[in-house]
C-alpha cells in the first residue's frame, strides 16, 4: 500500500525556521519524484520544490535560497527545510509523488505551515 505522512508542521515567527518530513512506504525513492506542494486559502496549490531519486532537487521561484530538499533513501523519507520564513510562506503543505516520466498520483495528507508573530 502506497502511503506519505507528513510531519513537522506548526507555527513560527518570521525569520524562523521548520523541518518538515515526508515518510514513504510502498515505492522507493530511488525511482521516483517527490515534491513539496503547498496552499493558501484562496490561492492556487504551488510546486516548492522536488527531488529525483533523492539526489536531484529543483526549486520554486518564491523560495530559492531559503528552503532545501533532501532525501534519505535509506528511510524513505524526504525532508524539506525552511528557514528566513515569511507570513507569505504560510499555508497547508502536501508531500507528492510521482514515477520519473508520470504526473503526481500519491499525495499526502498535509501539514499546516503558519508564519506569524
Amino acid at each position: 500500500q502506497v502511503q506519505l505522512v507528513e510531519s513537522g508542521g506548526g507555527l513560527v515567527q518570521p525569520g524562523g525556521s521548520l523541518r518538515l518530513s515526508c515518510a514513504a512506504s510502498g515505492f522507493s525513492l530511488d525511482y521516483y519524484v517527490i515534491g513539496w506542494f503547498r496552499q493558501a486559502p484562496g490561492k492556487q496549490r504551488e510546486l516548492v520544490a522536488s527531488i529525483t531519486s533523492g539526489v536531484t532537487t529543483d526549486y520554486g521561484d518564491s523560495v530559492k535560497g531559503r528552503f532545501t530538499i533532501s532525501g534519505d533513501n535509506a528511510k524513505n523519507t524526504v525532508y524539506l527545510q525552511m528557514n528566513s520564513l515569511k507570513p507569505e510562506d504560510t499555508a497547508v503543505y502536501y508531500c507528492t509523488g510521482r514515477p520519473r516520466l508520470g504526473t503526481w498520483r500519491y499525495w499526502g495528507q498535509g501539514t499546516q505551515v503558519t508564519v506569524s508573530s
